[in-house]
């Protein structure tokens, strides 16, 4: 049977027009560039958010029920001045260690135990978005429970509120450190159920080196707490409630808080790259 078709349609080079694939000449096709950062980083954050909002709104509840019931019950033995500023700040920043740190490390711990990263890893979005994304989102859900806290916690001590915008830097800057810590914690963890340790034994930490007046603190401790990247977000907001609040220092340890979230984002990317290879 003679056939119709000529033959260089059949072994001759297929060729498009300008906006069509490439000419089949036996080189591989060029693949897609990769997503640019922000791009990416806006797809995941919204992502995450939204995950977010619909599984983490009891815990968040819980989060900030806690701190306001740590507060209570310290209204009972702390009746003012430092200690009170210290007992509310530290309360108000462990609702962020709460959820940026604590859920996060165990978010991350259940998605490389159960193949989670593998997804991840296939995209092509560069991994800082990844991190960055996940990072962002649950520290922005912190927002409405550290208000809540700070607000309640000025009213129960007595202290002022003029000053409370100072929240709009210490959320974010705290937020970055403590969800880059949790992130490093569940990716670098062998298990998952070692990444839920560490979370929660880094939750344990803020709230005894953070919610405690560091003039009561033992040496050693106070060494430890200088070491937590929470602490110079509970300094920051600790020295707002002060009536004439010394803004450089309060701006030098929003530095440190921002300094130790970079390098702890850092590590978390990092750790991010070494789990998603395995």
């Amino acid at each position: 049977m003679t056939s119709i078709v000529p033959a260089d349609a059949v072994t001759g080079p297929v060729r498009t027009g300008p906006d069509g694939p490439p000419a089949h000449d036996g080189r591989p096709a060029p693949l897609a560039p990769r997503a640019r950062l922000f791009p990416s980083l806006a797809a995941v954050y919204r992502a995450q958010l939204s995950r977010a909002r619909v599984a983490r709104i009891p815990l968040l509840f819980v989060a900030t029920f806690q701190s306001v019931g740590i507060m209570v019950l310290m209204r009972g033995v702390v009746d003012g001045g430092s200690e009170a500023r210290a007992v509310v700040a530290g309360s108000a920043v462990l609702v962020v260690a709460f959820v940026a740190l604590n859920l996060l490390a165990q978010y991350f711990g259940q998605l490389r135990a159960g193949g989670g990263l593998d997804h991840y890893a296939t995209l092509p979005v560069p991994p800082a978005a990844v991190v960055l994304g996940a990072a962002g989102a649950y520290a922005s859900f912190t927002v409405p429970g550290t208000v809540v806290t700070a607000v309640v916690g000025s009213v129960l001590f007595g202290l002022p509120l003029a000053h409370l915008w100072v929240l709009a830097a210490v959320i974010p800057l705290s937020g970055a450190a403590l969800a880059g810590l949790g992130a490093a914690l569940g990716l670098l963890a062998p298990r998952q159920e070692l990444a839920t340790l560490l979370g929660q034994l880094g939750m344990s930490a803020a709230l005894l080196l953070g919610v405690l007046p560091a003039d009561r603190l033992p040496a050693p401790v106070g060494w430890a707490r200088d070491l937590l990247p929470s602490t110079y977000g509970v300094e920051a907001l600790s020295r707002s409630f002060d009536a004439h609040p010394d803004w450089a220092v309060v701006a030098l340890d929003l530095a440190v808080c921002a300094v130790v979230g970079v390098l702890s984002l850092a590590v978390a990317t990092w750790a991010y790259r070494r789990a998603a290879v395995r």
